[in-house]
This record gives C-alpha cells, sequence and structure tokens, in this order.
C-alpha cells in the first residue's frame, strides 16, 4: 500500500507541478524560472527536455506535444526522465507512480494515455 506522505512522492507531485508552471511559458529553460526552484531532478529534466519531447511525440504521434493535457506532458516529462535518464527505480514503479499522478491530477483519460505512451517507450527501449 503507497503512503500518501512517502517523500518520494511528495518530491514527484513537487517536480510535476514545476514542470506544469513551466509549461505556461514559451521556453522551458527559461533562467528566470528555474530559480525559484531548487531541485536537481526538476532541473536535469528541463536540460533534457528537447530529448524528452521527442521521446514523447515520437511514442504518441497521433498527439502532437502542444495538444497534450500541460500536466499530461509534466508527467510524462518526469516519468521519462526517472526511465531513461536517472534509471534509479524499476521500471514498474515509475509507471505505476506516473499513472497514480495522473489519476490524481489529470483527467478522465489520462492515466490511460500516460500508461500507452510509457508502456510504448518501454517497450522500445527494452529490445535496445
Amino acid at each position: 500500500m503507497k503512503k500518501k506522505l512517502d517523500p518520494r512522492h511528495l518530491n514527484r507531485i513537487k517536480i510535476i507541478q514545476q514542470l506544469f508552471s513551466l509549461s505556461f511559458d514559451d521556453d522551458i529553460r527559461c533562467v528566470g524560472y528555474r530559480r525559484r526552484f531548487k531541485n536537481e531532478s526538476f532541473e536535469k529534466i528541463v536540460q533534457n527536455s528537447d530529448a524528452i519531447d521527442k521521446i514523447i511525440s515520437t511514442s504518441a504521434p497521433q498527439f502532437p506535444l502542444e495538444k497534450i493535457a500541460k500536466i499530461d506532458v509534466a508527467i510524462l516529462r518526469l516519468a521519462i526522465y526517472e526511465l531513461l535518464f536517472e534509471k534509479a527505480q524499476p521500471v514498474k514503479v515509475i509507471i505505476d507512480e506516473a499513472v497514480e499522478l495522473g489519476k490524481a491530477f489529470g483527467g478522465d483519460g489520462s492515466p490511460s494515455f500516460i500508461n500507452g505512451v510509457l508502456g510504448t517507450i518501454y517497450n522500445i527501449n527494452k529490445h535496445e
């Protein structure tokens, strides 16, 4: 059973909130916004945002990035960073946590969309 006060879960919530707030700026790499957020994972996600966004676009080609709900993009950016760059948690834990965040913060279709995109990414990368 997951604990809602688990520090890792709370940290993920903080990161997606920060990423969500940045999504209203034209340039995710905007230094002015980044100074407000002191989080190493957040900073690395922003630094790798071009690569992460390309992975999202490749994994969900029928949904242009600008048409995906901003909160879903924030959750996907965090999860993809954890899956492909950080690699500190098991894949199933990362995907499950992203789906749970989608249930908590996204729309009705968010959990299945997030699960589908991350499943596609996992299947592509497990063969590499």
